[in-house]
């Protein structure tokens, strides 16, 4: 988005401190959750549903262009990493109904989405040196579960410091198996040897993007399983090297989301450059409530050209 250096700067440094403390405890808070045991992963796995071949949390097989998809991002470890982590899973997904609502339409209902960060990038090495820590299991199944019970999506977001994105997804097996669970990738927060996130903006190249959509899609594939959704974060140009080279995998949602903070002139700018590309996806676009000036509506966000497939609050 243009973003002076010095705010991104200050608005991620603040972020990764939060996250390099966690790290150096060595655990990951169930804060959310609201000091209740969360429910086990098996109860939280269970089919979405019983009879007939899966489906969508709303119904169908295919989330574009059936459905708007409008999610709230974030994670469970502090307030500053996104709308999802204030609060329990299951207050921040009545609330994302509440601003879903604005984006309904008859002819396009909307899907909400749970993006719950489970790769999170880290200001500290760690034990492995990756710059990077895991959400547990009984986390994720936190999440699923409400996502299930406001019939929404849990869409995993990867950060992967100096790790891979590969690497990072195929750790997510027996949740790729749900009919609702998909993928997000955060080039951002992935840096080479010798970097750290935060420090310097990340990338992704489109071969590393094709490996981990080929993965993904084996799994809508070989279980019959509805459109995955599967996003990919951009807010610089170099953030996708060779993007033209992104192949649609069968059964996957592939979308392209215009991330980036700043105001509504900047914002507007940038989603009709990414989205004026000779190569094509699903459009999303990121709003964020503290760092966005003068926050877009839904109405307004509706008015470009084209209209987003995708919105995510951060």
């Amino acid at each position: 988005m243009s973003e002076p250096v010095t705010v991104y700067r200050r608005r991620r440094a603040a972020a990764l401190a939060i996250l390099a403390a966690v790290l150096v405890l060595g655990v990951l808070t169930l804060r959310a959750c609201g000091g209740e045991t969360a429910q086990t992963v098996t109860e939280a796995v269970a089919p979405a549903q019983a009879d007939g071949p899966p489906q969508l949390p709303r119904g169908g097989s295919q989330i574009f262009p059936a459905y708007r998809v409008v999610a709230f991002y974030g994670a469970p470890q502090d307030d500053a990493l996104g709308a999802l982590g204030i609060g329990t899973p299951a207050a921040a997904a009545k609330r994302l109904e509440r601003v879903a609502r604005g984006y309904a339409r008859k002819s396009r209902p909307v899907l909400p989405a749970l993006e719950l960060i489970s790769t999170i990038a880290t200001a500290a090495p760690g034990a492995d040196g990756t710059y990077r820590m895991h959400q547990t299991d009984e986390v994720i199944a936190e999440f699923l579960s409400a996502a299930r019970a406001a019939k929404a999506l849990l869409l995993l977001d990867i950060q992967p410091g100096r790790g891979d994105f590969l690497s990072e997804v195929r750790r997510l097996e027996r949740w790729l198996r749900e009919p609702d669970v998909g993928v997000a990738l955060d080039p951002e927060w992935h840096v080479g040897p010798g970097e750290v996130p935060g420090q310097v903006i990340g990338s992704v190249t489109a071969e590393e993007v094709n490996a981990v959509s080929e993965y993904v899609s084996r799994f809508v594939v070989d279980h019959n399983l509805p459109e995955k959704l599967f996003v990919v974060h951009q807010f610089t140009s170099s953030m996708i090297e060779n993007k033209d080279r992104v192949v649609r995998q069968p059964g996957l949602a592939v979308t392209m989301n215009v991330d980036g903070f700043g105001d509504r002139p900047n914002k507007i700018s940038k989603y009709a450059q990414f989205t004026s590309e000779q190569a094509r996806f699903h459009d999303g676009f990121k709003l964020f409530y503290e760092e966005d000036t003068n926050l877009m509506s839904p109405g307004a966000v509706l008015q470009m050209r084209p209209p987003p497939d995708l919105i995510v609050y951060e």
